[in-house]
């Protein structure tokens, strides 16, 4: 029985799962996304993300210590000196699972387990120029008390210049012989009904 015991075997032996996971590690440092059924993903995720928290401490029994799962010099100096980098802020959770449709052939749950902090559509970068375009409609302290000198006699001006044409235009439109108009269409009315 196997009670209590939360690993997944994935349908295959222990040196397979081993050479898979490594294998499936390497590629998400590398390629920074990777797509998978939703078990593989899921036992990725518990099996890279010790791994990531690792490489903040570039040290060599660190660097050993994620060599001997990873098994590939390239992808662990790619972890320690480019991953390590964007993730040093990030107390956990370095990566994210998408589910995706199932896959044809056997109907299988597909998902795409990426780094969070290399994904542009909901990283950081989007937040950061939300936030330059909020500040620069509120403006700083400064910006402020100049904006509101100068926007204090221009606004004064442009309050003068519409007045001006309205009084001019209310005139004009007393003079147009508008009720007159329809009061000579009345008297051409009541000559055609008396012919």
């Amino acid at each position: 029985m196997r009670h209590g015991k939360k690993v997944n075997h994935l349908g295959r032996t222990d040196s397979h799962r081993k050479a898979m996971m490594s294998n499936m590690a390497s590629s998400l440092i590398l390629h920074k996304r990777i797509t998978t059924t939703l078990a593989k993903a899921k036992a990725l995720r518990v099996y890279v993300e010790p791994l990531l928290t690792k490489s903040k401490d570039d040290t060599t029994h660190s660097r050993r210590t994620v060599f001997s799962y990873l098994q590939d010099k390239d992808t662990v100096n790619i972890l320690f000196r480019e991953v390590a980098e964007k993730i040093a802020n990030r107390p956990g959770g370095y990566t994210r699972i998408v589910k995706l449709e199932n896959r044809l052939g056997d109907n299988a749950e597909m998902a795409i387990i990426e780094l969070v902090d290399y994904n542009t559509v909901y990283g950081k970068d989007v937040a950061a120029k939300t936030e330059k375009k909020s500040r620069r409609r509120g403006g700083s302290g400064k910006g402020k008390a100049a904006a509101a000198t100068t926007a204090a006699p221009a606004a004064e001006e442009v309050a003068v210049e519409e007045t001006a044409p309205v009084a001019e235009a209310t005139p004009a439109v007393e003079e147009t012989p508008a009720t007159e108009a329809p009061a000579a269409s009345d008297k051409e009315e009541n000559a055609e009904k008396g012919e």
